[in-house]
């Protein structure tokens, strides 16, 4: 019987299961959407796929790669700021291959999801630099009406 989600994959193939987390919205909503993960088949990644990797021992994050290195990925969730460095081959156990929304399944094959993806890619460096800026700006509002 299979005790991880990697021995899972290892002996299944397949997995399909909830997020827990922002990390990945507006594609994937937590407790909401399902997402089905392909088991890692010994191939090279490329930018743009949603991969399932171990961070630590036991605590797994599905993040898109946003570069890939010849040693290594950079990873960043869709609604993240600061990307993952240093994630090798070894650390990634799997590729998503669909999602569930609203009960109706999407393959990552999709032209919809295709041009997200895309969209996600082209607008990072300016989402990230918007998203810092926002949450700079909350802190100095909270720091001012302390003051008050």
């Amino acid at each position: 019987m299979p005790t991880t989600i990697s021995d899972y994959l290892k002996e299944n193939g397949k997995i399909t299961y909830s997020n827990v987390g922002v990390s990945m919205m507006p594609l994937l909503r937590q407790g909401k959407d399902l997402f089905t993960i392909e088991n890692n088949k010994g191939e090279r990644y490329k930018k743009g796929d949603v991969v399932l990797f171990a961070r630590g021992k036991d605590k797994y994050v599905l993040h898109r790669i946003i570069k890939v290195l010849p040693e290594e990925y950079v990873i960043l969730g869709d609604n993240c700021v600061n990307p993952e460095r240093g994630i090798k081959d070894s650390d990634i156990h799997g590729k998503m291959i669909s999602f569930v929304r609203n009960g109706k399944e999407h393959s990552i094959t999709e032209k919809r999801y295709r041009l997200y993806t895309g969209f996600i890619l082209f607008t990072n460096p300016v989402r990230v630099f918007f998203k810092k800026m926002w949450v700079r700006t909350k802190r100095l509002g909270k720091k001012i009406l302390r003051r008050k």
